[in-house]
């Protein structure tokens, strides 16, 4: 990739990036954030991943995930029936959500890969490459895979003590799986891509526009000021995010609003012949530690209550700071944000751990379903996430540049 002006897509520093050689990155000097990548094997590797990651994908999906015998039944899983039984329990949103976090997002990232690299490497653009690498850039953050891997292990702990559990062949591919994804998102340098798009359409010399220019927020080329659109990948072209600040702190105040029920209403209905017991998050928890599951407990209360509070705080402190101005550096204040950014989908694990849980008891004699807090939780983890891929961090240097000025 030729040298060329870029923006930062953390800081907004506008700085002219050295050519990049395959097995090459640059980073932000200003706040160190990653510029531009270029794989060793850009062109193989990915799709090679991708089309690894798709047939995993299918073994997983197809193979036995866990066998549980308990009460003296048994319990076969496989990761369809997990939602199947979602579904009869009349817990479709559940599912909904397991569907597309575990499968949907995967399945889809993992063919738009595909469908893009191949272009590539056929050296024409396909039809709508552009929108199937604005939807492959969006998919790699809703890929939870080793989410719900994390969450099995979890589960087993809880089932052991009443159940005798065994691990299918799908489980421990599901690691592999979990590997190649992650894998296959780092091999995805959108920045690159775009590049090869935009120099398959004979537009490869990266020259300066003329009479003022605008970074594009997507894909980091400098395009003329007068554009609205760019021509490169097809985003509108704003110095900053529109409505950033707004949008962010209303699905922030939603979750918060969201939490207190999540936190506060029964999550789980545990139930025999002879008893009923309703749960929340924190009787939960509590029941766990008293019962010895201290590790189990430290899990469960670090995921569903401490990170969902975290988040919330560090997400009104960036809001404030991008709107009114802090005393903390900017450099903290981004860190703050790629951790709070990333941190967010591990709150899953316990709504992972309730959908195991109701798969494995749902007869007459033991039967768990999920109580009204579960959903609560379950939005209060994806308008959290949503707040930070709302929120744009560009806005903390201009309001501590601004604070500066002021201050000489």
């Amino acid at each position: 990739m030729p040298a060329h002006y870029i923006s930062c897509h953390s800081c907004g520093l506008e700085l002219r990036l050295p050519p990049l050689k395959p097995g090459k990155a640059a980073f932000c000097p200003r706040c160190g954030h990653p510029l531009a990548r270029v794989e060793a094997n850009p062109f193989l590797l990915p799709p090679a991943l991708a089309l690894a990651s798709l047939i995993m994908l299918a073994v997983v999906f197809s193979g036995l995930y866990m066998h549980v015998t308990v009460l003296g039944l048994e319990v076969p899983l496989t990761m369809p029936e997990m939602m199947k039984v979602l579904i009869l329990q009349q817990s479709g949103f559940l599912a909904e959500v397991m569907f597309v976090l575990t499968f949907g997002a995967p399945f889809f990232f993992c063919l738009l890969c595909l469908y893009v690299y191949g272009g590539l490497l056929w050296g024409k653009p396909p039809p709508g490459v552009l929108r199937a690498t604005r939807w492959l850039v969006q998919l790699r953050g809703w890929m939870m895979v080793d989410v719900f891997f994390i969450s099995t292990l979890v589960a087993y702990i809880k089932l052991g003590k009443v159940a005798q559990v065994h691990f299918g062949p799908a489980f421990y591919l599901m690691f592999v799986l979990s590997v190649l994804l992650i894998r296959t998102a780092l091999s995805v340098p959108e920045h690159w891509v775009y590049y090869q798009i935009r120099r398959l359409r004979g537009d490869k010399d990266l020259v300066r526009p003329e009479g003022g220019s605008v970074f594009c927020g997507k894909c980091l080329f400098e395009r003329p000021a007068h554009e609205t659109e760019c021509e490169i990948c097809g985003s509108g072209l704003h110095k900053r995010r529109p409505n950033s600040l707004g949008w962010s702190l209303a699905l922030l105040i939603t979750a918060m609003i969201l939490l207190l029920p999540a936190n506060l209403m029964t999550i789980m209905v545990s139930s025999n012949p002879t008893v009923i017991e309703r749960s929340t998050i924190f009787s939960g928890i509590r029941f766990m530690w008293r019962d010895g599951d201290h590790y189990i407990a430290m899990i469960i209360f670090s995921a569903s209550i401490m990170l969902p509070w975290l988040k919330i705080i560090a997400m009104g402190v960036l809001l404030y700071a991008a709107k009114f101005g802090m005393k903390i550096a900017p450099q903290k204040l981004s860190k703050l944000y790629l951790i709070t950014e990333s941190i967010g989908r591990w709150s899953m694990i316990d709504i992972f751990v309730i959908i195991m849980l109701m798969s494995t008891f749902r007869t007459h004699l033991a039967r768990v379903v999920p109580g009204p807090a579960a959903l609560y939780f379950c939005l209060v983890v994806l308008l959290t996430m949503l707040s930070a891929h709302f929120f744009d961090p560009r806005l903390l240097w201009d309001k501590a540049t601004q604070r500066n000025k002021k201050a000489t």
